[in-house]
């Protein structure tokens, strides 16, 4: 994956800002540009309270200019159409070849566009997604985080475990050192921070 593209965040009402933070903060020090996307340019406010200015509105996004779409969850998702322009980005994303990563609430975006119904994924819980009316609930796996064919998706409760998903992907970390990138963020292990100091990962 070419590290001079950027990883593109989208950014909407709404947006859970917790959700994302690991992977955006770690992808960031690893000398990744990120990009944020809205509908438009407008300012738009997380569900935190944060004010955000996207730096591009979605239709200037193009799948060759980037690394990767990343989609928070938000209360937009489960309660109005106004994010669907979202998930059919994605569609797009994917059917370049370039992965999306999706969490919370978007992987019910994702699963409402029928980009779930042929690839293992995980969400909040199964139900949540077959409340959608897609046709992947076969596919659904109780995992912390999967990817397959260039789509990550994750739960709510799993900000690091998505994080690692992406990390991997991209390639910032990698085997040994993405394991206790986890263990350090996710269980506070601290002998993880050996292997991560000695790699120069932190």
């Amino acid at each position: 994956m070419s590290s001079d593209k950027p990883v593109h965040h989208a950014v909407y009402d709404t947006y859970a800002d917790w959700e994302t933070g690991y992977a955006t903060a770690h992808l960031a020090r690893a000398g990744r540009e990120i990009r944020t996307v809205g509908r438009s340019t407008r300012p738009v406010r997380s569900v935190g309270g944060l004010s955000v200015l996207p730096d591009l509105a979605l239709d200037d996004v193009r799948p060759q200019d980037s690394a990767l779409l990343i989609l928070p969850g938000a209360d937009l998702w489960d309660t109005s159409d106004d994010l669907a322009p979202f998930a059919r980005k994605a569609r797009e994303f994917l059917d370049a070849g370039v992965p999306v990563a999706a969490i919370c609430g978007a992987t019910a975006g994702l699963a409402r566009e029928g980009l779930l119904d042929d690839r293992d994924h995980t969400s909040a819980v199964s139900f949540y997604l077959a409340a959608t009316g897609y046709a992947g609930g076969e596919r659904y796996a109780d995992a912390d985080a999967v990817t397959d064919r260039g789509l990550i998706t994750a739960g709510p409760t799993e900000p690091v475990a998505f994080a690692r998903e992406v990390l991997g992907l991209l390639g910032v970390h990698q085997g040994e050192v993405l394991d206790a990138w986890y263990r350090l963020f996710h269980d506070s292990d601290l002998q993880a921070y050996a292997v991560l100091e000695k790699a120069g990962a932190l």
